[in-house]
């Protein structure tokens, strides 16, 4: 009996260590942008564009993106984590994953360009490829073993190990295919893999840090037609440009704590930037937060749209957005449970 009553207290002592982890970074995550004088971008939200058949609801919304025909994938997690997708109409098509033992606390979904569908989940420490079908056709990472819980979650996993991530946070390519993962949470760094998932090097010291060559939750990234590698520093409020060799490039440190990118398709390449309110909604941020800006690749800001809040066209902690065609946005919020689809334009 003693030693059930303490496994249980050492369970509830690994959980409340791991809430006050994931915590951490939103808390200091959240900061006025530099920018200044910035033109608004109208803009208006297409109000029941995603239609979810009776009785399923989004939990928090956590990802989103699209795929060559315009179908719609969302990760969403509440008492379980769940991917959908829906037609280019906004009609609910399937689920994919069901039961999958890698879903276990969604963080990201992305598309590439062959319609592959990759989910990166926090919580099982994994990357995982699906091809258009919805079958695992690779995977990266480790989930803990069951018995060590939440503290296996919790732990600097391998912050110079090859194939370990430390709650990773999201996926991009270059031209030729090779892989980057930003490890977000615990290690701070940014990982490059080939094709075929074999390990090529990193950037990032493993420790959270403000210096060149270190990162405070690496939370998003997306890679441009030049196959440059784009990374959301959230917790230094920056963007960090590097080529395909993670060599570093340029720093955009004006548009606040980047949640989430995107960089929409040529032949004009975009990129938004999220300074999103945070999911802990502290009072003093929805006044300083919750816009996203439009900028050229090279840093130049063409205007920005959108305040914190959860009504149509608002937006409560944007941790997912699709830009596939830059005047129609999707976005994915924590805190409102929905994904919005958002129109750019007076029109």
């Amino acid at each position: 009996m003693r030693q059930s009553k303490n496994n249980i207290l050492a369970l509830i002592t690994a959980i409340s260590t791991l809430a006050l982890t994931s915590w951490t970074p939103a808390l200091q995550a959240q900061s006025k942008a530099k920018a200044e004088n910035v033109p608004e971008i109208p803009m208006r939200a297409i109000e029941g564009f995603i239609k979810l058949p009776e009785g399923l609801y989004f939990g928090e919304a956590l990802g989103v993106a699209t795929n060559s025909k315009g179908h719609i994938f969302a990760y969403t997690r509440s008492g379980d984590t769940r991917m959908f997708e829906f037609d280019e109409n906004g009609n609910y098509v399937r689920e994919i994953g069901v039961g999958l033992y890698g879903f276990e606390f969604a963080h990201k979904v992305r598309v590439d360009k062959d319609d592959n569908i990759w989910a990166v989940d926090e919580g099982s420490n994994q990357v995982i490829k699906f091809n258009p079908e919805g079958r695992v056709e690779m995977v990266l990472g480790y989930r803990p073993p069951a018995a060590d819980g939440v503290l296996a979650t919790d732990r600097g996993a391998g912050q110079d190990h090859p194939y370990l991530f430390g709650r990773p946070t999201d996926v991009t390519w270059d031209t030729q295919g090779n892989i980057f993962v930003s490890d977000g949470y615990i290690n701070h760094r940014v990982v490059k893999y080939t094709p075929d998932g074999h390990y090529v090097a990193q950037v990032g010291t493993g420790e959270r840090g403000d210096g060149v060559d270190q990162f405070n939750t690496p939370h998003t990234i997306a890679s441009d037609d030049l196959g440059n590698i784009y990374v959301g520093d959230r917790g230094n409020a920056r963007v960090k440009v590097y080529n395909s060799d993670l060599e570093l490039l340029a720093m955009y440190e004006n548009v606040g704590n980047p949640w989430e990118i995107c960089i929409s398709p040529g032949p004009h390449q975009y990129l938004f930037v999220s300074n999103s309110n945070p999911d802990s909604n502290p009072a003093a941020s929805w006044d300083v937060t919750g816009e996203v800006y439009k900028m050229e690749l090279d840093g130049t800001i063409l205007g920005k749209f959108g305040e914190a809040g959860k009504d149509p066209g608002q937006f409560q902690t944007i941790h997912g957005m699709d830009c596939r065609n830059p005047n129609e946005l999707f976005v994915a919020e924590i805190s409102a449970w929905r994904v919005q689809k958002i129109r750019l334009g007076s029109e």
